[in-house]
């Protein structure tokens, strides 16, 4: 049966994998963002009841992160529409190990509509498609926590399990932890990433006040800094993440994708290896 799905950053790292993956199965795909028509503004509540209407479901992903201020009165609003256009089922991509972003989880927990929450660790792509990418172009990465060991997860292993949670009732009340299949440092992914790149990258562990003091001398904004500072400090040391799960295993039948494969593809596209010109 064809659905009508309302994908949320349908042009981020999981919600455009959403978007590909719901439309080769043939459903009826509706973009979340500023740029779609219908728009969708998490800033612009006025948008929020177009965007949903006519919509079996919702993928919620909320930038830049659940955690931030405001997130939990933006949920709290977003729920009270879907409920009011008749949408049957939310997944909502969540944080592993982030308090905050659990009192967003509640609120669809609680708000009456089926749902899935779907917990991750840090992406895979958060290397090839984000904040890490500069630093790793650049050849010279310097980062705090440099032993702290996290299974990153791919982007693609949580669009995919979102997207059966999108689909079937199976998935309905479940909160599922998607990680990797392996703990690994920045350090260790530094070299693999060298490795596949045929490229030196220097890799210099500092301290989480110089690395924020970085950031802001470079004039990234402050929010920004504020959710890297927390991302640091609540969320990558949480005994809560040190833990490897076999949920994307349990949804999808199959392993989670390791990030050696995850290399091996990103190296192959070339974009560690583009020169930077800035």
């Amino acid at each position: 049966m064809r659905k009508n799905v309302l994908v949320l950053g349908g042009k981020g790292k999981t919600g455009k994998r959403v978007v590909e993956v719901l439309k080769q199965m043939g459903h009826n795909v509706r973009i979340g963002s500023r740029s779609e028509n219908p728009a969708f503004d998490w800033d612009n509540s006025e948008t929020w009841t177009p965007a949903l209407e006519g919509m079996d479901a919702v993928y919620i992903t909320f930038q830049p992160d659940l955690a931030v201020p405001g997130a939990l009165e933006a949920i709290e609003g977003l729920t009270k529409v879907a409920t009011q256009q008749g949408v049957k089922k939310l997944v909502l991509l969540s944080g592993k190990g982030e308090r905050e972003a659990e009192l967003c989880e509640q609120v669809v927990i609680n708000c009456g509509l089926d749902y899935t929450i779907v917990r991750a660790s840090w992406f895979n792509q958060n290397f090839s498609e984000s904040f890490f990418l500069d630093p790793i172009q650049h050849g010279f990465v310097a980062l705090p926590k440099a032993h702290t060991k996290v299974p990153y997860v791919d982007a693609r292993d949580i669009a995919a399990v979102a997207t059966e949670a999108l689909l079937k009732e199976e998935h309905n009340g479940e909160i599922y932890e998607l990680t990797g299949p392996r703990f690994l440092t920045f350090a260790e992914i530094m070299d693999e990433i060298a490795k596949a790149t045929q490229r030196e990258i220097v890799f210099t562990p500092i301290s989480l006040p110089a690395y924020t003091k970085m950031l802001r001398e470079q004039g990234v904004p402050e929010d920004y800094v504020w959710l890297i500072d927390y991302l640091f400090t609540e969320v990558l040391d949480n005994p809560d993440n040190q833990v490897i799960t076999g949920d994307v295993e349990k949804v999808l039948g199959r392993k989670p994708i390791d990030f050696s494969d995850f290399v091996k593809e990103t190296a192959a596209t070339g974009v560690w290896n583009q020169a930077v010109t800035s």
